[in-house]
């Protein structure tokens, strides 16, 4: 029976080199330049993910909440949003959307109101506490990014950048419905 350190080692993921060798074993016509950088994107992607949920969790957010947040403070001041768009922008169903809003509601990081020159449209509107964890989550969101960074000098930076805004929008492009899920994963 292998010692709990040898276990945990057999289920640890395959360096980027065993893996791309592993793909080369089995589809010959891989490009090794190719899958080296997709699969560091998705690990990245991947672990970036989970430091970020860190974060948001010590401050009592999910990451579902972290996107509402998100996407009513790019709206702009003064950080409102009906549901069917924030839904739209996040990927959601109206359901899923809907069952969010009311965990947010109640824990006093948006309120739900009725539109005043509209009775039947809705308005979702962050609170000064949900702006507060925003502005903190940034806070700790920067400091992590920073460190990522750091061995990048400022010309590396705008370089990797511009690389990777390319292609984002060669993908956004192939795929304009892709901007979001289709279902809740919460």
């Amino acid at each position: 029976m292998p010692e709990p350190s040898d276990a945990a080692a057999d289920a640890a993921e395959p360096s980027l080199e065993e893996q791309i060798a592993a793909y080369q074993r089995e589809f010959q016509d891989l490009d090794p330049q190719v899958e080296q950088v997709v699969s560091a994107l998705q690990r990245l992607n991947r672990r970036m993910n989970v430091a970020y949920g860190r974060q948001t969790s010590t401050l009592g957010l999910s990451n579902a909440e972290w996107e509402v947040l998100k996407a009513l403070v790019v709206s702009g001041a003064p950080y409102q949003l009906g549901p069917g768009e924030l839904a739209k922008r996040l990927g959601l169903t109206p359901a899923a959307m809907t069952h969010r809003i009311d965990r947010m509601a109640s824990e006093g990081l948006v309120t739900r109101d009725r539109d005043e020159n509209n009775r039947v449209r809705v308005i979702v509107e962050l609170t000064h506490e949900g702006r507060e964890k925003w502005l903190e989550a940034m806070r700790l969101a920067s400091v992590f990014e920073e460190d990522l960074l750091q061995d990048l000098s400022g010309e590396e930076r705008q370089l990797l950048g511009q690389v990777l805004t390319r292609l984002l929008r060669r993908v956004e492009d192939a795929q304009p419905d892709a901007d979001g899920r289709l279902s809740d994963l919460d």
